[in-house]
């Protein structure tokens, strides 16, 4: 074993590190007291650390090194289709580094409070990193189930973690949504196994040209069945509804993995419906491709809709989350290069601010007490007027600069507005719709449809997030800096920071984004390098030898 394991080129077992640390990792921290706090928190933030460190090297192996971009770890030594593939390639690898990022702002924000309240928060912290980076890797239909299941498996106690009432409730309605979908999950699977006798994606997309007509129905059947998994999980409506509620409920750390998870399940929408249902697939090519579009789009309507009813920072945070999601299921089902370029990116922007927004949520409650925003909301029911008091020329403290500064980022990123990475991606996608480029076909209804949608969403975001800005920060005199630790000021900066760079750097970013795009819809390079990347030779006996 040991040999086939120093065969292999050194750059390949990077692949298998993103599953294999936190799996560690998490084992490790599990048999750990309630007192050894520092301990954890340090070995779990190494391991996080050290996952960033993989992914960017994943990252930029997949975009220079590695030939087709493409990087193939046969776990068990078994060739396709028979045994665990992981993946890596440009857009595996950047949801990696997005996955650390996340994963690090999170940890950090934990660790003076949060982190404290249960034994094992840093070993379901470890389990839910291990169950989303193996979902990015895996290509094997099978294995997604088995990385979702401990992904879900973990955020379930994570949901719980501090518990309320409140979060009590809310982790009930998330549990059963999922464990329903995990369900629809195992039956769709088995119903594509029984037609292809397959469920390696590769392979899958490989077989499905010469699949027989009288097959056809059985197998868009159980891809149906399949979808509904995913989409719920991606929040698409009406499967959307569990989201808001949960966002709300769940603990600021916990509510910034949930933003990530949300767009899990897109991402195999993206990776499944681009690879396998492609234009070379025959009588299935771009097989739901409408569904998508279109079921977006009513994504869009309700999350508008309800961010613009709610005034709860939590519920609003869950629907801007579903406007995010229902974009990018547009964006994919639109079938368009140059738009799922647009599309990676507005993933990132929007994850990024919603996460930074989410941590933000905890910090505006201290500043406020019950009674202020309650006098807030009676005011402007009522539209009772205040005379203008004269200015005391009062200096701003510096915790409640952070904050207000904090939250107009986030506003301006979630809304789309300029100059921040928010804007950059919507102004993409629009001139990648109006500007298809050759061999595309013209921008049509559904175009404009879409282009609608987005705008108004955005703008409908940022009336709803200046309302809730206004009440928070100026509507009532009872104000107090509050008690801002460094280590939960920090994930946020550092959150709104990379979507700062994301808008300085967004050309080399949107480059290296359609060098991904190109790779997902030109899958034959994929699909060639999962099928035939060769087992290690076992050991040669001395009798065997010449």
């Amino acid at each position: 074993m040991m040999q086939q394991f120093l065969t292999l080129d050194w750059t390949r077992h990077l692949v298998i590190l993103p599953v294999l640390l936190p799996l560690l990792c998490g084992a490790l921290l599990a048999p750990l007291t309630q007192g050894r706090h520092r301990l954890k928190f340090a070995a779990a933030y190494i391991s996080v650390l050290a996952l960033l460190a993989n992914a960017l090297a994943l990252a930029w192996l997949a975009d220079g090194s590695w030939p087709g971009g493409v990087q193939v770890y046969l776990a068990a030594n078994w060739s396709a289709p028979f045994g665990i593939a992981l993946v890596a390639d440009r857009l595996s690898a950047m949801m990696l580094v997005l996955t650390a990022l996340l994963g690090l702002a999170a940890l950090h924000y934990a660790q003076p409070r949060w982190s404290r309240i249960g034994v094992h928060f840093h070993s379901l912290f470890q389990f839910l990193l291990m169950g989303i980076n193996g979902a990015f890797l895996t290509n094997d239909l099978f294995n997604l189930f088995v990385f979702f299941e401990v992904m879900l498996a973990a955020s379930y106690g994570l949901v719980l973690h501090g518990y309320n009432v409140a979060r009590l409730r809310a982790s009930m309605q998330y549990i059963a949504v999922n464990l329903v979908a995990s369900l629809l999950f195992l039956i769709g699977v088995a119903m594509i196994y029984a037609v292809t006798g397959t469920l390696n994606m590769a392979d899958l997309a490989g077989r499905l040209p010469n699949l027989a007509s009288a097959d056809a129905g059985l197998l868009k059947a159980g891809v149906a069945v399949l979808a509904l998994a995913f989409l719920a999980k991606s929040a698409m409506w009406p499967l959307g509804f569990w989201l808001p509620t949960t966002y709300a409920a769940a603990s600021p750390p916990v509510a910034v993995m949930l933003a990530l998870m949300t767009k899990v399940g897109a991402y195999v929408v993206l990776r499944i419906w681009l690879m396998v249902f492609s234009d070379s697939a025959g009588e299935l090519s771009r097989y739901g491709y409408d569904a998508l579009l279109w079921g977006g789009m009513a994504t869009i309507v309700f999350g508008a809709a309800g961010m613009l009813a709610t005034d709860t920072a939590g519920r609003m945070a869950g629907y801007a989350a579903i406007i995010s999601s229902g974009t990018l299921l547009s964006v994919i089902g639109y079938g368009q290069p140059l738009l799922v370029t647009a599309g990676l990116y507005y993933y990132l922007a929007s994850t990024l601010a919603i996460a930074a927004f989410v941590l933000l949520i905890e910090l505006f409650d201290r500043i406020r007490t019950p009674g202020a925003a309650m006098l807030a909301l009676t005011m402007e029911a009522f539209a009772v007027e205040d005379a203008p008091a004269e200015p005391k020329g009062r200096g701003v403290p510096a915790a409640m600069a952070f904050l207000s500064l904090a939250f107009l980022a986030c506003a301006l990123i979630i809304a789309g507005l300029p100059p921040l990475s928010g804007f950059v991606a919507k102004f993409g996608m629009f001139h990648a719709l109006i500007n298809p480029g050759p061999d595309v076909a013209p921008i049509g209804a559904a175009g404009w449809t879409l282009m609608a949608l987005v705008f108004g969403s955005g703008l409908i975001a940022i009336v709803s997030l200046m309302r809730f800005g206004v009440r928070t920060f100026w509507a009532s005199e009872a104000l107090a800096p509050p008690a801002l630790h460094a280590s939960e000021a920090l994930p946020v900066a550092g959150l709104l920071l990379a979507s700062v760079l994301m808008t300085v750097q967004a050309q080399p970013l949107f480059a290296y984004l359609a060098r991904a795009s190109a790779d997902i819809h030109r899958p034959a390079l994929y699909i060639d390098a999962v099928r035939s990347a060769p087992s290690v030779p076992g050991p040669t006996s001395a009798k065997e030898a010449p």
